[in-house]
């Protein structure tokens, strides 16, 4: 493992340099590992596993979902199976469902995670609130997660580039004396870049607050929020548009993930530098509230619990899908639709 200096903290990371894919092949040569669920995570993590040449098998019940696993060249019967019939096969299973589909089918594949057998997770949720999910798991089995730090299709596509996903890795429970083994090699073989240690607790409330703050909810909240106040003042959607959208994604995010935010400054105007030092500030004071009282409601399971009791419900999707269309047709992404239509590529 190397360890690396992260803004004066010492972290120590596993590489795929000082954990190569050969190693990860021969410590999992004897395993079967069985990818639960070909939704988000599943058909990314078992592609890359596939790929890489790993013993790999798919549970999913019939429906879209399953017709897409057959067109990723899944075959029913030799390596794709129903949930219960993979689980029983495989012997690291991989829980890659929907944390609700997770509790859902947890009495099912129990009673097939007989001992020495791996649990693997990409998500702290249903150990760490497992008094709310019931998912317990018995003692005599290994519990290991490797999370990867962000959306399964951008796992597959990184993977396709030749580029890796840096993941978080955590061991909850080790019966064999093989788990870290196991998650090691495991993340290796999903494609990760690097990969860092953490806790499925840490895992959770970090994610869950990610999810719901700057990589999903509040930067939503933020661009809608500066473009109303734009249109209110009398600009067009397009101003509003690239002002807000356009010129964040497409000029200035590539400038700081690739040096940082003091890079993207010292790369604008002089104007542009002294607003945003100015204004940094400000918006600072008024977010950081939220975000602590997002996180309490994180810690506390109130989030989780919120997520459980929306999720189980049988209209779920089609509220979902309502809410999500709302989304869409608002000016801003639909401005967005127009917007994108007229960037060079697309021309």
């Amino acid at each position: 493992m190397a360890e690396l200096n992260f803004g004066g903290v010492i972290e120590t990371v596993m590489t795929r340099e000082e954990f190569p894919l050969e190693k990860a092949r021969e410590i999992l040569k004897d395993e079967t590992i069985a990818v639960l669920g070909y939704g988000v995570q599943g058909p990314g993590q078992a592609c890359n596993l596939r790929d890489n040449g790993f013993n790999v098998i798919v549970g999913q019940r019939p429906g879209k979902t399953y017709d897409k696993a057959v067109a990723d060249g899944w075959v029913p019967g030799e390596t794709l199976f129903s949930i219960e019939e993979a689980a029983q096969k495989g012997t690291i299973v991989c829980m890659l469902l929907s944390d609700a589909a997770q509790i859902a089918v947890w009495p099912q594949i129990k009673e097939y995670l007989t001992p020495g057998k791996a649990l693997y997770f990409s998500h702290g949720f249903g150990i760490t609130y497992k008094e709310r999910t019931n998912i317990i798991p018995p003692a005599d089995i290994d519990v290991i997660m490797v999370a990867p730090k962000g959306s399964g299709t951008s796992l597959r596509t990184m993977f396709l580039e030749g580029r890796g996903l840096n993941s978080s890795y955590a061991v909850y429970q080790d019966a064999t004396g093989r788990a870290m083994d196991r998650t090691l090699a495991f993340g290796i073989g999903i494609g990760s870049g690097y990969l860092f240690e953490t806790t499925f607790k840490r895992e959770v409330y970090s994610d869950l607050t990610g999810e719901r703050g700057s990589l999903m909810g509040a930067i939503q909240g933020l661009l809608l929020a500066q473009y109303e106040v734009l249109r209110e003042n009398g600009h067009t959607p397009s101003e509003a548009f690239n002002e807000t959208v356009e010129e964040l994604t497409q000029s200035l995010m590539p400038l700081f993930a690739q040096k940082g935010m003091d890079w993207m400054y010292a790369n604008c105007s002089t104007t542009a530098q002294r607003g945003a030092l100015d204004w940094m500030g400000p918006f600072h004071d008024a977010i950081k509230p939220v975000m602590q009282k997002l996180y309490e409601s994180v810690k506390s399971g109130n989030e989780a619990q919120i997520s459980i009791d929306s999720n189980s419900q049988p209209d779920y999707r089609v509220k979902l899908e309502k809410e999500l269309q709302a989304l869409h047709d608002s000016e801003m992404w639909r401005t967005a639709e127009t917007v994108r239509k007229l960037r060079p590529e697309n021309n």
